[in-house]
Parts: structure tokens; sequence; C-alpha cells
């Protein structure tokens, strides 16, 4: 495995490589918020082991860039997505989303039909009806939000990441995303957020989009998930007709670090067959 950095309409992110780097057909990581490279690590490694893996910190977060310049929207991030692709030689993708890397990867998939190979959603997919959480509805408050993100401490973001988690979360990964939720990052949460508010038709038309694909596609939820409920994870089907869905029911939002075992047993085989088919 391999850490390098790639660079984009002037913007550098870190970039985490496994396997075969001339492979133009891969599996891309996307975190979401508030995550990084760090999120992906170990499955990365397991799928270096046939086939290629990619992975960046999307601009705002983990060590990338965090210009005030960026349109931090979902069609902001879509766009510096399919430009970072590009950059790596990546011209088919199996996108492996977490959070907000959903709406990011699936609106790119959405406009790039032919590059986009599978979905594996991590508790979140394309979200109809959704509303939403306690904490999104802080940041998208001008001023309240703005007096969260100067108020969170370590210790906070402890107790904030405990919540909806009964596995818990390792210190250590709480401690890196702390962190990395320097200033700029913490304005970046707030200006995505505000600039997200109204989500169903943006919604629909990825669903409107995605769903005469057919797309091979997983799911896997975590049954405490307090940010985007469970009762999503069957609903995918709505759009991804053919996905296995799995629900973890001892875990939280974050299945991948607090079950990284379970998630590895269900990604991993799924992603052997979609890249064992071509």
């Amino acid at each position: 495995m391999k850490r390098t950095s790639v660079r984009v309409d002037g913007i550098t992110s870190p970039l985490l490589e496994a396997g075969p780097r001339e492979a133009v057909e891969a599996v891309v990581f996307v975190h979401g918020n508030p995550g990084s490279i760090a999120d992906w690590t170990l499955l990365a490694a397991s799928v270096g082991e046939f086939a290629r893996a990619v992975a960046m910190d999307m601009p705002g977060f983990g060590a990338a860039d965090k210009p005030e310049q960026f349109d931090y929207s979902v069609g902001g991030y879509a766009r510096h997505l399919g430009r970072l692709l590009a950059e790596c030689g990546v011209e088919r993708a199996h996108l492996v989303l977490h959070d907000f890397g959903d709406p990011w990867g699936l609106a790119w998939a959405a406009a790039n039909p032919r590059a986009i190979a599978s979905v594996t959603l991590i508790d979140t997919g394309v979200l109809l009806d959704y509303r939403w959480h306690y904490l999104a509805r802080i940041w998208q408050t001008p001023w309240l939000g703005e007096l969260f993100m100067a108020t969170t401490t370590r210790a906070g973001m402890r107790l904030l990441l405990r919540h909806g988690n009964p596995r818990g979360l390792p210190v250590g990964y709480v401690n890196q995303a702390f962190d990395s939720f320097d200033a700029a990052t913490r304005r970046a949460v707030l200006r995505l957020y505000r600039n997200t508010r109204d989500t169903d038709v943006a919604m629909q038309s990825i669903a409107n989009a995605l769903r005469p694909l057919d797309l091979p596609a997983q799911v896997i939820w975590g049954a405490h998930d307090p940010y985007i409920s469970v009762d999503f994870a069957e609903r995918q089907r709505e759009v991804f007709p053919r996905a296995e869905v799995s629900i973890l029911s001892d875990s939280g939002h974050w299945p991948f670090i607090d079950n990284a075992d379970a998630v590895a047993s269900t990604i991993v085989p799924f992603l052997r067959r979609q890249l064992g088919s071509r």
C-alpha cells in the first residue's frame, strides 16, 4: 500500500493506493464527514490483494487543502471527484461510499453512467424522503452552527461519536478525527450542510438516473445509526433492485471502524465477484 498525494485544480489531497497502479478499473473509497483516508486503510489493503484500490481526502477534510473558494456543495464535490479519478487514471469505478461520500459519489455516477461499475453503500444511500438529524439542523442554522463548532472539544467529540455506537470507537480513531477537525474543516462542514438543506429534488434526480442502470450493489448498515435510520437500508432496493443488504445489529454509523471484520467479510467477497466477473 502506498501513500502519496494528488493535485487537482490547485487542491492537494493525500492519496492512498493499493494493488496494481496501472489498472484503469479500481475500487474507489469516498469518506464522509468528518472522515479521511484513515477510514479506509484496512479495507483498501484487503482490496489491494486482488484489485486496484484508491482513496483520497476530499477538499476540506483530513489533510487535504481546505480553500475558501472551493464549491462546498454536492455538485462541487461530485465534479472534483471526477477530476481526481481522471488524474489517477481511473476510467471505471466500483464506489465504496460512507456518509456524505454517498451523495458526492452517486451524483458523479449519475453524470457518468458508463464509468460506474458497482456501488457499496455503508450507512448511506439514495435517501428519498430523508429528514436531517439533529446535528445537521444545528450546523445548518446560522450562529448556532458557529457556536457549536467553536465549542467542540476533544472530549466533546469523543462523547459525540459514542452516541449510537454501542460497540464504541477506538480512542486512536477518535483522536485522529479530532486532530483533522480544525477551523478550516469546521467552516467547510457548515458550508456543506448549508448548501444541502433541501435534498428531495437532488436525491430523486440521482434515483431516476441510476435506477435504469440496475447496478450491482451492496448495502451495509449499523442498526443503531442515530443519523440515518436503518429503515433506509432496505429502501435502497428502490434504486438498486439487486442490492445485497446486510444489517449489523450491534453497530452504529461507522461499522467499518467498530466492526471491521464483519464489514470486510461482506465487502471483500462482493468486490471480488464484481472484479472477477470482468
